[in-house]
């Protein structure tokens, strides 16, 4: 009940965001169809003069279907960039095999007695084709159509992650936030669109083969201006900014910001992977980041400064259960041998190494093991397993590495990783309920994202490392029975980066400056 109060509230929040997006999710589907509609049943009338085609074309076709959906989009993301463009195109191919299936289906299934008659008249093939094979094969045709719309509705909800909009920024922000509320709120409206574009096919196919005619022409002309529904106008300004879901959801992210300097940037929701991507590539102007990201000196992108300190102290520190520490007391000593080992600018070269030239994340760290003379080569297994997570981008990668490396070079411990978590409520949520025994983590993070303490709290605290660090430690003990141990010696801040030359030619080299910039 807790779960619903919350999702009406959220809709009654974010009304006018929801009506965009549904709009935007509306105006993808509705192109794709068009598309798909359009290359389709040409295809499938093609198959059915040339049965000879029929393996290559449906083949293909059924291929394209198996592709998983995000990984189509990342492969079109070289070619076409992000936005609405890769979007429409990966649904338009999803939505071929059923259209192209379903017209083959239509014409093989209309009576061969009616074409001799039809020809016996005098009617020509495309004469008998226009007046009686595509008719009959009508309502067989509107079922694969039907199907492919309710497949691209679903599939739709992706596009939020290359900047497309749609109800998946909803999903993806409620995922990275662990927010059952907020993945409602984009997932139930995804839902009833389909349900309603299935319903309306649905009632279409029904109808007589003569009105059906007559509606298969008026839909050519519907399903245009449905697709121009995703180019109403948005909230504009004069710099586009892209924001990973988890950032414009934090409380020490986009509304901190909102809170501190008053930005409202026009923004798109980007996957946490394409964000400096786009970025450099110009597709957007601002994106949030981490101040050691190794994409900041291979981008050449600037940091913009955080004059009115709305990000406090980030610094990393491996977090543990309480009751994973008493079983294995030989595990601190060895977290221990990092203590205080890794600068900003170690753990930005490190980064840069994985995610510009393209190093594993394994080869990354133990390299830097051996270069500190922390080396160890496993040990025989002789105890338990400890159970080590990250979050999804490369310097938990890299940490959870180093920790694995050593946990099994200094204990005899068995270690079995679940990198890749997600967000930072996903991370947390599985070490407090025991699926993972510890996990990288940042004093921030800890303090604004899990603790989330009073604004007077937050006040004597400052930006003072020591200060937070102590007190994101007594609370977690405290609270959660999570035990914080000393920090690794980077501070892996949030920040707002910008291409440096388009930066410097706007005279923007702080957070106030872009702010300022922005209400010109």
């Amino acid at each position: 009940m807790n779960t619903f109060t919350e999702l009406l509230s959220f809709w009654h929040a974010q009304a006018d965001k929801l009506g965009q997006q549904t709009l935007q999710h509306i105006g993808l589907t509705a192109a794709s169809l068009l598309l798909g509609v359009l290359l389709g049943v040409p295809l499938g009338l093609l198959v059915t003069r040339r049965p000879r085609l029929a393996p290559w074309v449906l083949g293909v076709a059924s291929v394209l279907q198996t592709i998983p959906s995000i990984a189509l989009l990342g492969f079109l993301i070289p070619a076409l960039g992000i936005g609405p463009g890769p979007a429409i195109f990966a649904l338009f191919l999803y939505a071929l095999l059923p259209i192209v299936r379903n017209t083959v289906t239509g014409i093989q299934g209309v009576d061969a007695a009616v074409v001799d008659a039809a020809r016996g008249l005098g009617l020509t093939d495309g004469q008998v084709l226009r007046r009686v094979e595509l008719p009959l094969a009508l309502p067989v045709l509107f079922a694969g159509i039907r199907t492919a719309a309710v497949i691209n509705v679903g599939v739709a909800t992706l596009a939020a992650y290359i900047a497309a909009g749609g109800l998946g920024e909803f999903i993806f922000g409620g995922i990275a936030l662990n927010n059952p509320a907020m993945i409602l709120a984009g997932a139930i409206p995804a839902a009833a669109l389909a349900l309603a574009f299935d319903a309306a096919l649905a009632l279409l196919q029904r109808l007589p083969v003569r009105r059906l005619v007559r509606v298969g022409q008026v839909a050519l002309v519907v399903l245009p201006l449905l697709a121009g529904l995703y180019l109403l106008p948005r909230a504009t300004s004069r710099l586009l900014a892209g924001f990973s879901p988890e950032f414009v959801g934090r409380a020490d992210g986009l509304p901190g910001l909102q809170q501190k300097y008053g930005l409202h940037p026009a923004s798109v929701v980007l996957a946490p992977a394409l964000v400096y991507e786009a970025a450099h590539h110009g597709d957007v102007d601002v994106i949030d980041g981490y101040s050691t990201d190794g994409r900041i000196r291979a981008y050449d992108l600037r940091v913009l400064h955080d004059d009115r300190q709305a990000f406090p102290p980030y610094q990393a520190a491996p977090v543990v259960r309480t009751q994973t520490l008493a079983q294995h007391p030989e595990l601190a000593p060895v977290l221990a041998k990092l203590d205080g080992q890794i600068s900003d600018s170690v753990m930005t070269e490190l980064n840069y190494r994985v995610d510009y030239l393209h190093e594993t994340p394994r080869t990354v760290a133990h390299a830097f093991l051996r270069q500190r003379g922390l080396w160890h080569d496993p040990l025989p297994v002789q105890g338990g397993t400890i159970r080590l997570g990250s979050k999804i981008f490369a310097e938990q990668y890299i940490l959870a590495e180093m920790y694995e490396a050593l946990i099994r070079g200094y204990t005899g411990l068995a270690v079995e990783s679940k990198t890749g978590l997600g967000g930072t409520s996903i991370c947390f949520e599985a070490l407090r309920t025991g699926s993972i025994d510890l996990y990288p983590e940042y004093t921030g993070t800890g303090l604004l994202v899990v603790l989330q303490p009073a604004t007077a709290v937050l006040d004597s605290l400052g930006s003072q490392p020591a200060a937070v660090l102590a007190y994101v430690h007594r609370e977690f003990e405290r609270r959660y029975g999570l035990e914080w141990q000393a920090p690794l010696g980077f501070n892996n801040t949030y920040a707002l980066l910008m291409r440096r030359q388009h930066a410097e030619r706007l005279g923007i080299a702080s957070v106030s400056d872009l702010s300022a910039f922005l209400r010109k």
